[in-house]
């Protein structure tokens, strides 16, 4: 059947009916958090930390180091390196306190290093590689599914700014970053950061996931990414499950396969569709955990910081999907 702009605008009324339903589902449904399975699945985190050692040093092995003979020898070799600056950005210590914490257990790794060696890791060239390699090897030995989530959000440069309430009042105060969740192992899988928008970042976490060939496709997006060219960006390979703007007017091939995907089941695609509220929930957590603001001056150092939070997330992440 084709899709009128008539159609159309009743299928939105649908949706909307639709929408208050399920929230009303939600708030009534009274199911018991599964403990029991979750303490089995936490064993997974602890062999993930148990095998990130040589997981790095794996990482590190898939990297070509070119040093001049001359100068003076570098303390760490880059997998030490990077599993210095990972240990620094779990606890979330600023360098000078990370100095006097690695001056305690100095005897115990065998490492001396000052708080200008820890802030010189966010720029070191090694470690970005290690850490690239690292994300791909965590991805690789994950069973990703492809059918995924994605929303950008923001970190601030400045103590106690919020993101979405001022972040387009004072856009160059925050870094914007956009990622996109596996949603049968929690983990990230594309990731990109800018320091100009969200969709900037949108296009490079695709371009990233392309790239390498990871496993991706399906996704769901807010309405940020509902208009016809980011719909197009994806590719026709990717099914993207996105709500219209209730402004909808002018809507190409796209939105026509959309359109009748919800005239289906409207039920069933609205429920499909708030799965997507993973990636809030996800955003929140690590921000909680690992940090919500980025300290570091370099823009350079800033990307790698935020880098190193999707890391860090996809070694601690349990994923339990819902029933």
């Amino acid at each position: 059947m084709k899709i009128t702009r008539k159609r159309a605008k009743k299928l939105l009324e649908v949706l909307e009916k639709e929408k208050e339903k399920i929230r009303k589902e939600n708030e009534e449904s009274e199911d018991s958090y599964p403990y029991e399975k979750w303490e089995r699945e936490r064993k997974e985190i602890v062999d993930r930390l148990q095998d990130l050692p040589d997981l790095v040093e794996e990482a590190a092995s898939q990297i070509e180091v070119d040093r001049p003979n001359r100068g003076r020898k570098q303390k760490l070799d880059p997998a030490q390196k990077t599993m210095l600056f990972l240990f620094a950005r779990l606890t979330q210590k600023s360098n000078r306190d990370m100095e006097a914490i690695l001056s305690l257990l100095g005897p115990v790794f065998d490492v001396d290093v000052s708080y200008k060696t820890i802030e010189r890791l966010y720029s070191d060239d090694e470690v970005k590689m290690v850490l690239h390699n690292l994300f791909l090897l965590l991805i690789n030995k994950a069973d990703i599914s492809g059918d995924c989530s994605g929303d950008g959000t923001g970190y601030s440069l400045q103590t106690g700014k919020h993101y979405r309430s001022e972040s387009e009042k004072n856009g160059d105060k925050y870094r914007h970053v956009f990622r996109l969740v596996d949603l049968k192992t929690g983990m990230y899988i594309g990731y990109g950061y800018s320091n100009k928008s969200e969709k900037q970042a949108f296009r490079k976490a695709l371009k990233f996931v392309k790239k390498h060939n990871i496993p991706f496709h399906k996704v769901r997006l807010d309405k940020n990414y509902s208009n016809k060219k980011n719909l197009k960006e994806l590719g026709e390979e990717i099914e993207a499950c996105v709500l219209p703007k209730k402004n909808l007017s002018n809507f190409g091939y796209e939105w026509h396969k959309i359109l009748n995907k919800i005239k289906e089941n409207p039920y069933k695609y609205l429920k499909d569709y708030f799965k997507r509220e993973l990636s809030e929930t996800y955003f929140g957590a690590d921000k909680e955990r690992f940090g919500r603001k980025i300290t570091q001056r370099r823009e350079d150092r800033r990307k790698t910081a935020s880098f190193a939070t999707a890391i860090l997330h996809n070694l601690f992440t349990i994923r339990l999907p819902p029933p």
